[in-house]
């Protein structure tokens, strides 16, 4: 498989509708396209598996190491022709402004991707060539092969780009997208709304991008052949929530939890009236429960049938948007009352960082993971924490809930890094299923 990698100058410069329409006329010339993007986001996913017609890939260089993020573009390459993997923020952004650790960049570094500059071309013109040099100069280990204008003010406007990046001989102009507000992706508190209609297709890309350049631009990946998928006997059962309200899941996270020995039975909190029959597991994951509290609390029967559930000893894994559903209530509307705590939505952000964590609620197993969320707890009852999350001074903080055999924080970690952590949510969810103690860990 190629691959290539399209970047920005910075956050908000219209990285996604390029990469979505790219892959749109890719598909639209038959290939087979391998969607994936840089860090933790769940949102412009959504647009870009929409594009592709296949679930988006998370590379995060910081939570998966190189290692890591091999595996996961070896997954992506079965099958697939060319992957277009879109970057988050600005190219050069991580973790940090001392280094590109964890950012765009870095991904490129390792796998010698070609990357394609997203620059905003709305108030600018020759003066942005300059500013596509500074960003070829500033690391030469990053191979930058390509600009694609965006919000060109016309043909005239684009013509004068390409006069200004002649003196830029090695990177070549991609394109020119002109502005237009109905192309424009809005947003909400977490970032982009998921899609609600089809975003820019084959036909606008072929207008607008040059495919034949980007096709001759992506670098074939040298990657090793993943192993087999283990496929064990399904003796665990385990419930994940799926709909509007809970929607945010790293495609690996499903299929370590398959490889562990569950069988994955997707519901909708918002009108199932129960949990699904014969479960040991349930997992919910995050999205926007906040936008969808009356609905959740009219539906007292699927909220009372989690809480008989949690009750009885059954294993509940629950991430940031899943925590606040099992609380005692959100902004005062109740909730499953399965944490003896309230939440209430701020209109500022409360979190956003990643986090590496000691997973004490599962045998004290590192992992890491991303926070963000709008969210805070205003009063709980005191229990053991689900994680010990480990700061840089080396102090270590409590962090989310362990009752009973549930599981729950504001982290959605990507349990890639660390895979035996699915292996013991299938412990844990064993103990009222006998049966699948052969997924127990024996160490």
């Amino acid at each position: 498989m190629r691959a290539v990698l399209i970047a920005g100058t910075h956050s908000g410069v219209g990285k996604t509708t390029v990469a979505a329409a790219a892959i749109a006329g890719l598909r639209a010339r038959g290939l087979r396209v391998a969607a994936c993007k840089t860090g933790p986001d769940f949102l412009d996913p959504f647009h870009l598996a929409a594009a592709s017609g296949a679930p988006c890939r998370n590379l995060d260089p910081w939570m998966l190491g190189r290692e890591g993020c091999a595996a996961v573009l070896g997954r992506a390459a079965v099958g697939g022709d060319i992957a277009v993997i879109e970057g988050m923020m600005g190219l050069f952004d991580g973790r940090s402004g001392a280094s590109d650790d964890g950012s765009s960049a870095e991904l490129a570094r390792w796998f010698d991707l070609p990357v394609v500059l997203v620059a905003d071309a709305s108030a600018g013109a020759r003066s942005l060539a300059a500013t596509v040099l500074g960003f070829a100069r500033f690391d030469p280990r990053v191979k930058l092969a390509g600009v694609v204008f965006n919000r060109i003010a016309g043909e005239a406007h684009l013509s004068y780009l390409r006069e200004a990046m002649r003196e830029l001989p090695g990177i070549a102009v991609l394109g020119g997208c002109p502005a237009d507000e109905a192309l424009k992706v809005p947003e909400r508190h977490l970032g982009l709304v998921p899609p609600q209609a089809p975003g820019p297709g084959a036909a606008w890309a072929g207008q607008h991008l040059d495919l034949d350049r980007l096709i001759a631009l992506a670098t074939e990946l040298s990657l090793p052949a993943p192993p087999p998928a283990a496929q064990p006997a399904a003796a665990l059962r385990m419930a994940v929530a799926r709909d509007e309200a809970f929607c945010f899941y790293y495609p690996e996270n499903l299929e370590l939890l398959r490889a562990a020995g569950f069988e994955l039975v997707e519901f909708s909190p918002l009108c199932a009236p129960a949990l699904p029959r014969g479960i040991h597991a349930l997992y919910l994951g995050g999205g926007y429960p906040e936008l969808h509290r009356e609905t959740l609390a009219a539906n007292r029967p699927i909220l009372e049938s989690i809480r008989v559930f949690a009750a009885a000893g059954g294993f509940v894994y629950a991430e940031c948007g899943g925590l606040m559903v099992l609380a005692e209530s959100l902004d005062g509307t109740p909730m499953a009352a399965v944490l003896p705590a309230a939440v209430e939505m701020q209109p500022r952000l409360q979190a956003i960082g990643y986090r590496e964590v000691e997973v004490a609620a599962l045998g004290a197993l590192r992992a890491r993971g991303h926070e963000f969320h709008h969210s805070r707890i205003i009063r709980r009852s005191a229990t053991p924490p689900a994680h010990h999350v480990l700061m840089p001074d080396g102090s270590r903080l409590p962090e989310g809930f362990a009752v009973n055999n549930v599981v729950a924080s504001y982290l959605h970690l990507h349990f890639a890094s660390c895979p035996e952590l699915p292996r013991r949510m299938a412990c844990a969810a064993a103990r009222l299923h006998p049966a699948g103690a052969a997924h127990c860990p024996q160490n």
